[in-house]
């Protein structure tokens, strides 16, 4: 299940937990964030991690809660318990350092089910392998960096290969519907991924003249 994760750089502890707990963490930067990134199948839930300025990490539950409709789960410091009791905008919460199963108990409680683990979480294409469990991408073996939006639109052109996509639809099925940007966005970020691909490769991604891309 897809959880939105803020803040943007959460934990490794925590985003260890959440894969080892059968999930897949998506860092978002805000609000707005959480709509431009949300998947097909939606939000499973938000889990918010209060991290140094708890009050704007509060506050974004709050909306994320009220704007989404997602249960939304906090993680805090033990320290900064007394802390909630005023405060509203999320569901449950858990304390650091973060346990699995704890973490899987809670999340189950608010109707998050976990990925089943017969599902092989990874895309291939030729040598190139994505883990949609943990947003690593590899290229022969060796993980390629890739940021979430190049990866995100690697994972889309994988899953439908052959098919011509124009600038639009993928902006569209990409970014959002929501999203404001221009077709110029496509254009670079397939550049980007072209040149991170290697010279080999990047012709697996195809210009179609007046139209968009094709994957294969």
């Amino acid at each position: 299940m897809y959880l939105a994760v803020y803040p943007e750089a959460p934990s490794g502890s925590l985003t260890a937990a959440l894969i080892g707990a059968g999930h897949q963490p998506v860092p978002i930067n805000d609000v707005a964030d959480a709509g431009r990134k949300e998947p097909g199948i939606g939000w499973g839930a938000a889990v918010v991690e209060l991290g140094d300025n708890p009050d704007l990490a509060i506050a974004v539950a709050g909306k994320l809660r009220d704007e989404y409709d997602l249960a939304v789960l906090i993680v805090v410091d033990r320290t900064m318990t007394t802390d909630l009791g005023d405060k509203v905008g999320f569901d449950d919460f858990l304390l650091t350092p973060v346990d699995q199963v704890e973490l899987r108990i809670r999340l189950s409680r608010l109707g998050v089910v976990e990925v089943e683990a017969t599902d092989d979480p990874v895309l291939r294409h030729e040598d190139l392998e994505l883990n949609t469990a943990t947003y690593q991408a590899c290229l022969a073996g060796t993980p390629v960096d890739l940021t979430y939006m190049e990866y995100e639109l690697l994972r889309f052109l994988v899953e439908h290969p052959n098919r011509v996509w124009s600038r639009e639809q993928i902006l569209s099925k990409v970014w959002g519907y929501d999203y404001f940007g221009g077709s110029r966005t496509v254009d670079v970020h397939v550049r980007r991924l072209r040149a991170k691909l290697g010279e080999e490769r990047s012709s697996w991604i195809i210009t179609v003249r007046s139209v968009g891309y094709r994957f294969g």
